[in-house]
């Protein structure tokens, strides 16, 4: 989902060795070089406050201000590439179990002189979000022939270990405070604006680094562009918190009246048929009967919800024509939406794969 995003990541993003500890991310970085061609020596993972997923699913590094590089050899330690200047890294060294530090200028003299001691190829992570220059620069210290091989990671990142289970329930529990939040805002008739507000600062006082949000009267939904003070019955919203660096969302309509069904219905229906291996395409078959001989909800015409974790949209799109199969220990997003020309509405669910069937992590609309 499309939102105003902050152009400062000021949230907290300390690593804390306790609840993921460094064999934590030495596992990871070990089953990324088990995928990987044996001939490739070292990786450039690539990061920027808006594009980091990868780079933290690695290093727990997440740039604040300016874009980072890890550089990740098969054999031995990583280092880490940081930006503004070596006045920064003091403030880096707080964010990462990775000890050794680089200023980020220069990247590409830095990352031809370590091709040269690693004496192999190199492979790249998360390219497309670089700027072009840097780009440019960087492939041309690569060499022919380089890899790429970001799709080897996100695919490896889609299935959540145990810790990263336990982050997005906590990232879950802070959703649901702030969904509380707005419906218990809405219940006491405060304005648009005030409702939204009280999510968010609930979102916060939880520890969230960061919040978005949509909302609007007809089910058509607008990022907070000026103060509305009118009551809203029913208000639609969308939400979505980041804690400890894993994202949740939810869709919601919130009412003084009893929620409408018939969505919930249809999100529930879905829900009870996720499995390892069911084709993606199936479950949306089942949502997209929820609008019925109305138009299509404009949330809900591309998709029906995503792979999501440290990425608020990872690859992996519930979608008709995807050809992509469920497997246990991914985490979705799952939304439905009814449209058609007087109402309209869209609610969602976060929910597990498991072995066994889905675990619910967030149902939305169940008071």
């Amino acid at each position: 989902m499309f939102t105003v995003h902050p152009t400062l990541l000021v949230g907290p993003a300390d690593w804390d060795a306790a609840s993921r500890p460094k064999t934590e991310f030495l596992d990871r970085i070990a089953a990324f070089w088990r995928a990987c061609a044996p001939g490739i020596a070292g990786a450039v993972v690539f990061g920027s406050p808006r594009h980091h997923a990868e780079l933290a699913y690695l290093t727990h590094f997440t740039p604040k201000l300016e874009a980072a590089i890890a550089l990740m050899p098969r054999e031995g330690a990583p280092r880490l590439l940081v930006g503004g200047g070596p006045n920064m890294i003091g403030a880096a060294r707080p964010l990462t179990w990775v000890e050794a530090f680089l200023p980020l200028r220069d990247a590409g003299a830095t990352i031809a002189r370590w091709r040269s001691e690693l004496g192999g190829g190199l492979a790249l992570v998360n390219g497309d979000a670089m700027p072009f220059g840097l780009r440019q620069e960087i492939e041309t210290a690569l060499e022919a022939p380089w890899s790429d091989v970001t799709g080897l990671l996100t695919a490896a990142m889609r299935r959540k270990r145990p810790r990263e289970l336990a982050l997005i329930r906590e990232s879950c529990a802070t959703l649901d405070a702030a969904v509380a939040a707005m419906r218990a805002a809405q219940r006491e008739r405060q304005g648009a604006t005030d409702v939204i507000l009280a999510g968010e600062q609930a979102a916060y006082r939880r520890g969230a680094q960061d919040v978005r949000t949509l909302f609007g009267r007809d089910g058509r939904l607008a990022p907070y562009v000026m103060p509305d003070d009118a009551p809203a019955d029913p208000l639609h919203v969308y939400i979505a918190v980041r804690h400890g660096g894993y994202w949740a969302e939810a869709f919601e309509v919130l009412s003084r009246q009893p929620p409408d069904m018939a969505a919930r219905a249809r999100l529930d229906e879905a829900l009870d048929l996720l499995r390892p291996g069911v084709p993606h395409r199936d479950i949306a078959r089942v949502l997209a009967r929820a609008d019925g001989e109305g138009s299509a909800h404009p949330a809900t015409r591309t998709g029906f919800g995503h792979s999501i974790g440290l990425a608020l949209q990872e690859p992996g799109c519930l979608n008709e024509a995807s050809e992509d199969h469920f497997a246990a220990g991914e985490v979705y997003t799952v939304r439905v939406g009814l449209g058609g020309r007087q109402e309209s509405a869209i609610v969602s669910a976060m929910v597990a794969i498991t072995e066994t069937g889905p675990e619910v992590l967030w149902p939305g609309g169940r008071s």
